[in-house]
């Protein structure tokens, strides 16, 4: 039985670590994850040709679940590990320029009227999880303070019912 995987291509605007989890996913269904780790990883019981056919399918399975403008940002990398590296250091890096940004994304997140309550949460929830991606952790209460500062003005009654009654 021959099954096909279809993921939303990355394109940078979209959540990488839920790209991130995805990917792997098919990888583990076309039984080549291992290729990620690098060629050490690899079962030693495999030759070299078994080895060279999963390095290739993961990287083309990579390469296809990517915009052209990704795409650029690896294409000069031979194999899925190297490209997988380069993908954590770009998007998944821990720098504080990085981590300041994203927490002042959290911060300053505010709803607005012209777009839809449950596209301005799974934004908030986006910058949420980029955070975690990073190992930068928030208490549940922080999160929920948040959110509720967010709250648009038109919300206001449900924002005060929702902080003082038990």
């Amino acid at each position: 039985m021959d099954s096909k995987w279809d993921i939303e291509k990355f394109t940078r605007d979209n959540d990488f670590g839920l790209w991130k989890l995805k990917m792997e996913s098919v990888l583990i269904q076309q039984k080549c994850s291992q290729a990620l780790k690098g060629n050490g990883a690899l079962l030693v019981t495999m030759s070299q040709a078994e080895k060279t056919k999963m390095v290739d399918m993961a990287r083309s399975a990579i390469v296809l679940c990517l915009r052209d403008q990704v795409l650029r940002d690896v294409v000069k990398e031979s194999t899925a590990e190297s490209m997988w590296s380069k993908f954590e250091s770009l998007y998944m890096t821990k720098s504080l320029a990085h981590r300041q940004f994203l927490k002042q994304q959290l911060y300053s997140f505010n709803m607005v009227e012209s777009k839809a309550i449950m596209e301005q949460l799974t934004e908030f929830n986006k910058i949420l999880d980029d955070l975690e991606n990073i190992k930068v952790n928030l208490e549940d209460e922080d999160k929920a303070i948040l959110l509720l500062c967010s709250i648009m003005r038109s919300f206001e009654s449900l924002k005060d019912t929702m902080l003082y009654v038990k």
